[in-house]
């Protein structure tokens, strides 16, 4: 008899790796004029990348014809989802829209005027590597005005102390990481977002990478910077305590100040033998008691912060996905 040869096992290194699923996730606000191209130059990117993909578009009240072409690109395409708002409710708060319809593992973000180039998308992915869940695209140079840059960097500034990563300074609306970290804020609720933060409720491991920034070709931005001023503000009070502290320790400064003061005051008059001079003990005593309530305000703020923290819903953990080990590969006792 002829001996039937063992069926050999196959090499998992020569295995074809397979390529992630993508969301494209796009806000979209009086964009009629750059949604075609956009489309055009995401599609052989996502084809590319992806062996599954799709493109949420995110329609947030526009006054233009955008909400009727986004749902002709809908029509024309099966790859592309049309989700309109019932009106204008911000950049941030579209995108979450878009975020919590996203079906795939890995989510990329991106502005719909087409300064961030869709050709870059393959440097975000690359970067994506197995220790970093969130990677942003960081423009080599902006190509915004004077008042609009100076608007980003205040927006920045605002981040940076809610975030308490040390990439802050380098976020952009660029942006690729994985989906489960939308678990993080599921419940989320509030009518404030910021996407940015939301994120760090979910991970810490951010990174960076340069990208090419292009000129905007069609209309102008919609970020005034009365907006990103409104913007940083919200951050700040909404997603972090560092305006109460700034009170605890205005207060506190105050009352050292004010017992200051008062000691000079009372040493002058023992010392020096002359009386209490009426102005300078009524100034002591004001900044005195005026330092105390500011810092006891801080005190009752810092309270009131938790219970605003508490009621966000935000999760005590967010459980990272393991790999699941094979029978056939794990280990025997």
């Amino acid at each position: 008899l002829l001996a039937t040869p063992a069926p050999q096992e196959s090499d998992p290194s020569m295995a074809p790796s397979a390529r992630p699923t993508l969301s494209a996730v796009v806000p979209v606000y009086n964009s009629a004029g750059t949604l075609e191209d956009l489309v055009r130059r995401l599609e052989p990117v996502l084809r590319e990348q992806a062996d599954e993909f799709e493109l949420i578009l995110v329609d947030d009240g526009s006054r233009d014809e955008s909400a009727a072409l986004i749902a002709e690109l809908a029509r024309r395409h099966d790859w592309i989802e049309a989700v309109p708002l019932m009106r204008n409710f911000g950049q941030h708060n579209a995108l979450l829209c878009g975020l919590r319809r996203a079906r795939h593992e890995l989510i990329v973000t991106l502005d719909d005027d087409l300064q961030n180039p869709p050709e870059e998308i393959p440097r975000l992915l690359e970067a994506l590597t197995d220790d970093v869940d969130v990677v942003y695209g960081t423009p080599a140079q902006e190509q915004h005005g004077l008042f609009r840059d100076l608007a980003s960097q205040i927006t920045k500034l605002a981040l940076q102390s809610a975030m308490g990563a040390k990439v802050a300074r380098k976020v952009s609306p660029f942006r690729v990481f994985r989906r489960h970290l939308t678990e993080a804020f599921a419940g989320y609720k509030s009518p404030f977002v910021s996407i940015d933060v939301l994120l760090t409720w979910g991970t810490t491991r951010f990174r960076a990478v340069e990208v090419r920034h292009e000129p905007r070709t069609v209309g102008q931005s919609n970020y005034t910077l009365k907006a990103l001023s409104t913007h940083a503000m919200n951050m700040m009070t909404g997603f972090s305590t560092f305006p109460l502290q700034m009170a605890s320790l205005t207060g506190f400064a105050f009352t050292l100040l004010g017992m200051a003061l008062l000691v000079f005051v009372l040493a002058r008059t023992f010392l020096e033998g002359s009386p209490v001079q009426g102005f300078p003990f009524l100034a002591s005593m004001i900044a005195l008691f005026s330092g105390a309530q500011l810092f006891a305000l801080g005190i009752l703020g810092e309270y009131l912060a938790r219970m605003h923290s508490r009621s966000m819903d935000r999760p005590p953990y967010a459980v990272r996905p393991t790999p699941t080990v094979p029978p056939e590969d794990a280990p025997r006792a």
